[in-house]
């Protein structure tokens, strides 16, 4: 599967994005999606993710509340609301695809990535 994502942009503190990745290929309800962030210098973070099955999605301590995962299967797209936002938000998303049933809350079991998207929030 090949993931593209998009929506990043420069927001000011308290302000919303909404980003979308695409997938290709017909079997996009199979594949566990996931969303991470990185920023310069540090390891590339989880973010939140919705299982392929039953749609159970869950979500870093950072996010809980202001993030929300969801995908809609018949446009092969994941999407991650973001409000409230803050400047330590500010990093380069990525999106990714997992075969396992489960949803990691770790980037190795991720098997398939997008390229990233900036999202940069100013105080």
């Amino acid at each position: 599967v090949q993931l593209q994502a998009s929506g990043g942009g420069l927001v000011q503190a308290g302000g919303s994005l909404r980003l979308s990745c695409a997938a290709s290929g017909r079997t996009f309800s199979s594949y566990g999606m996931g969303w991470f962030r990185q920023t310069p210098g540090k390891e590339r973070e989880f973010v939140a993710a919705v299982s392929r099955i039953d749609t159970t999605t869950t979500y870093a301590n950072s996010v809980k509340g202001r993030f929300t995962i969801s995908r809609d299967n018949a446009k092969n797209t994941v999407y991650l609301q973001m409000n409230s936002l803050k400047p330590e938000d500010t990093a380069v998303y990525y999106c990714a695809a997992t075969l396992s049933a489960s949803i990691p809350g770790t980037r190795g079991g991720y098997h398939y990535w997008g390229q990233g998207t900036q999202v940069t929030v100013s105080s």
